[in-house]
């Protein structure tokens, strides 16, 4: 059977690209995944709800800007910020112990 030279897991992509898992240049491209991925949820959710960036922005005391910049996954919202913005669009965030089984 011949095999393809060309395939690569997603992981020697990452890494190749991004650097090994740990390095700075590797944390810098996950934390810029979270923040974007962030910024989808809070887009989708205030579509969902038929609220505009405004309306969010002037529930939670800032500006429509800020609102599109979190989205885009360009600014990380701090953590009391992100925690307004979900009870602004009705959502929760549960901290909670998954359960491990063995």
């Amino acid at each position: 059977m011949q095999t393809n030279s060309n395939l690569h897991s997603f992981d020697e992509i990452m890494d190749a690209q991004y650097g090994k898992p740990g390095t700075p240049e590797r944390e810098t491209f996950n934390r810029g995944a979270d923040t974007y991925c962030i910024g989808q949820i809070i887009l989708e959710a205030h579509k969902q709800e038929k609220m505009t960036q405004e309306a969010l922005a002037k529930q939670i005391g800032t500006n429509k800007s800020y609102i599109s910049k979190i989205e885009n996954g360009l600014v990380e919202p701090s953590s009391s910020r992100f925690l307004r913005i979900l009870s602004a669009l009705g959502l929760r965030f549960d901290i909670v112990k998954p359960i491990i089984q063995l």
